[in-house]
């Protein structure tokens, strides 16, 4: 076999891994939905900071937004972009089941830890959906969205018997 048959055979076999594979859903959310909604908050991050800002939470929204909270807004941004190339990317790289798990349990404490910071708004900011503009949309619902295919992934719903096997195995 010749040395570009090899390398083919060789990359296809790490691309598609005996015993792992991904269902669609957990496929098109972690590989294209989610980084491209992650862009679309580091774009309004960056680039239209009095929105955001002014969605986040009108009363305090600062204008003209001191120089401070431009700077940490951007770096906000920088995150989201972070956040939004780490999963496309490293998730897009690798078949390996175990980076998998690590990416989204990272993602998953993400997610916690972005529904912990808009508790200030007050509990019913978790379950008033009527009252929700576009960003608690982003901010709460897409997160919920995010943890819940998180969680369903890393219990291994969708995977069938593969899935049951790969938690014992994890």
């Amino acid at each position: 076999m010749d040395t570009r048959k090899r390398q083919t055979k060789s990359a296809t076999a790490a691309a598609s891994p005996a015993g792992f594979t991904l269902p669609v859903p957990y496929r098109f959310f972690f590989l294209l939905i989610e980084p491209i909604a992650t862009l679309v908050g580091a774009y309004f991050a960056h680039f239209d900071q009095t929105k955001y800002l002014e969605l986040s939470h009108a009363a305090s929204a600062p204008s003209p937004i001191p120089l401070g909270t431009s700077i940490a807004m951007s770096q906000l941004a920088n995150l989201y972009l972070a956040f939004a190339l780490s999963e496309a990317l490293i998730l897009r790289s690798t078949s390996d089941l175990r980076v998998w798990k690590a990416v989204l349990f990272c993602l998953l404490v993400a997610d916690l830890g972005h529904l912990y910071t808009v508790r200030v708004l007050g509990p019913q900011i978790y379950w008033s959906v009527s009252e929700w503009n576009a960003i608690d949309w982003g901010n709460i619902g897409f997160v919920y969205v995010g943890a819940s295919m998180r969680i369903a992934f890393l219990t291994g719903i969708g995977f069938g018997a593969q899935g049951r096997k790969s938690r014992k195995t994890a």
